[in-house]
């Protein structure tokens, strides 16, 4: 793992402590439980979890994770410790659409927005400026114009499977963006504000704004050069005005 990765940062100190203990032999879970002491939940092996029950709605009933060795798993368990607000309200939404609908072949709009948020968000506490370029798609300012404008944001990566994919960093890895009004740009303080205003109809409406997050501001020295943001098959042009996000 390299942790001098900048999208890492918040995740550092705890993660090669795991990272560490699991080169060393530990098994993923027990390095896992021995350095997240107040989280939120426990992390159990996956042969914990019953074949007929759903992973969210297991976690709900018994306050354990199942856990799998591997990049994914791991991620994800780091979310839970430094994001455990919004990851117990996501685990309640999840589990209170469950238990209204089962578990479906067809998800519906707020357990597909639900698995999106999970898998690929990504937390942007920044100048309303800056939000309404992302969200419209205009790169040319995002990254040029508004660029001395990301040193007064935050975008802090949620998504364990985003961050499994940047494990292999590509220029098309893209997140889904989640506007933040948190009183500070504080792990914390994010955290709570998101678990706060997390909401099933909110989220059915698809509040995202697409990020390739290579090309935030000092995470990729090859942004640094103007032409990093020309490639259109990455950083896409808006289909219509109406598709902005609000």
């Amino acid at each position: 793992m390299d942790w001098t990765r900048a999208w890492l940062a918040p995740l550092r100190q705890v993660g090669q402590d795991i990272d560490q203990a699991v080169g060393e032999g530990r098994p993923l879970c027990d390095a896992l439980n021995a350095a997240a002491t107040a989280a939120p939940v426990r992390f159990v092996p996956q042969a914990e979890l019953p074949r007929d029950m759903a992973y969210e709605q297991f976690i709900a009933t018994t306050g354990c994770c199942p856990t799998r060795d591997g990049l994914h798993d791991f991620f994800n368990a780091l979310c839970w410790i430094h994001f455990p607000a919004t990851k117990r309200r996501l685990n309640q939404l999840q589990s209170e659409q469950i238990r209204q609908f089962g578990v479906l072949p067809v998800r519906g709009a707020v357990r597909d927005a639900l698995t999106v948020f999970d898998e690929n968000a990504a937390f942007l506490r920044a100048p309303k400026s800056l939000w309404d370029a992302l969200a419209a798609k205009q790169w040319e300012d995002l990254f040029g114009r508004l660029r001395p404008l990301w040193q007064d944001a935050r975008l802090l990566l949620f998504g364990h499977a985003l961050l499994e994919k940047l494990h292999t960093p590509r220029k098309g890895i893209t997140a889904h963006v989640y506007r933040v009004d948190a009183a500070t740009a504080s792990l914390d303080d994010i955290d709570a504000w998101v678990a706060c205003d997390l909401h099933g109809g909110k989220l059915a409406a698809k509040p995202f704004a697409h990020l390739p997050v290579l090309g935030v501001p000092g995470w990729w020295s090859a942004n640094e050069v103007p032409a990093f943001y020309r490639d259109a098959a990455v950083f896409r042009p808006p289909r219509s005005a109406g598709h902005a996000v609000q």
